[in-house]
């Protein structure tokens, strides 16, 4: 038997354990969950699958069939991660205890996952849970890595994969600890797609440009001296306060985000819900920005224009209520939901008052 066969089973082996961790659900009430229990359980299955990572790469090169500056690379990698001397082993014996020693790790990651219960937060929980996948798909990607290569040679790809199955480890020091971490992290992520859509789109608006002005001219369709390409005063006027309900989503995810830091909390069931309930709606935001900013391109349609402006005003309303109405948001704070609720009402009147004849 070739000696990389056992890596087939561990290949299914491991698209089984990735799909189950993707579609399962957590046990809940098994036994007392103690957090600081499971983030150093989760770091230490993740650095044991990292070490495998590096045992089941390094199994299957031979210095001759790499420059010397690699392999001192990967032996330097392989010390640090092992601790003790690497053994270049090709018999179908050693790798099969390789792949078994694989699977064995990538299911500790697997089970780890499953402790994190959903009282601790749906938000946190898809962070681990998309750190636990990335793990995964890595650890596939390095076993198909190695099955396609030559036998016992290093390929560029293998050297690639291997590293990706590090960086997907070293995730879990950066993943955040608790619930609100998780929201803040999610409310960021969220703030900074939407500010990059407000400054591409203030970018396009500037007075007299073009906004197809990156494009080639067509030898066929001929210059782009059609209007379609441009936009109306009639167009600018109510881009105008489409603008504005772009600037009110950036600022209303700005000040989410302020609240959440300053006072959000995940010590009850109740405001680790509600943190969620923030999260889940902020992330309705940036598409329904990305929504209304692909419709205010020429040519204008200022129905499509109105109705995705409608859109993202009821999100922005949902958004501030749900923060007023939760603790993140003390007497102290409610000012800004006031003055940014009527931003948004102001600016969805003006965007109505200019589309009245399209309805």
């Amino acid at each position: 038997m070739e000696a990389r066969e056992p890596l087939r089973g561990l290949r299914e082996a491991l698209r089984a354990v990735l799909a189950r961790v993707r579609e399962g659900e957590p046990g809940e009430g098994r036994e007392p969950f103690e957090l600081p229990r499971f983030w150093d359980a989760l770091g230490q299955t993740f650095k044991v699958t990292s070490q495998e990572a590096t045992k089941l790469s390094l199994a299957f090169s031979r210095p001759p069939l790499a420059s010397a500056e690699v392999m001192r690379w990967l032996m330097m990698k392989a010390a640090c991660f092992l601790g003790l001397p690497v053994v270049l082993c090709f018999s179908s014996k050693e790798c099969q205890k390789l792949s078994e020693d694989v699977q064995k790790a990538i299911l500790a990651v697997a089970t780890v996952y499953y402790w994190l219960p959903k009282g601790r937060g749906t938000t946190l929980r898809k962070m681990v849970r998309d750190a636990t996948t990335e793990v995964v798909e890595g650890m596939i990607q390095l076993t198909e890595t190695i099955l396609s290569a030559p036998l016992e040679s290093l390929s560029q790809d293998q050297l690639i994969s291997t590293g990706g199955v590090w960086e997907a480890c070293e995730q879990v020091s950066n993943l955040p600890r608790d619930n609100q971490a998780a929201v803040v992290s999610a409310l960021t992520a969220c703030l900074g797609v939407v500010k990059d859509a407000l400054e591409e789109m203030e970018h396009a608006l500037v007075e007299g440009q073009d906004p197809y002005g990156d494009i080639m001219e067509d030898e066929e369709l001929g210059l782009r001296g059609n209007r379609d390409t441009y936009w109306s005063e009639a167009d600018r006027k109510l881009l105008s306060s489409c603008m504005g309900l772009m600037k009110a989503s950036k600022a209303c995810l700005k000040k989410v985000l302020s609240v959440v830091k300053a006072y959000g909390k995940a010590d009850s069931p109740e405001q680790i819900a509600q943190l969620d309930d923030l999260a889940d709606i902020a992330y309705e935001i940036s598409p329904s920005v990305d929504e209304l900013a692909l419709s205010m391109y020429p040519p204008v349609n200022q129905l499509a224009v109105r109705l995705h402006a409608a859109k993202l005003a009821s999100v922005l309303k949902k958004v501030l209520e749900i923060t007023k109405t939760s603790h993140v948001c003390p007497p102290s704070e409610e000012g800004w939901v006031q003055f940014l609720t009527g931003a948004v009402d102001h600016n969805m009147n003006k965007i109505k008052n200019f589309t009245q004849g399209q309805l």
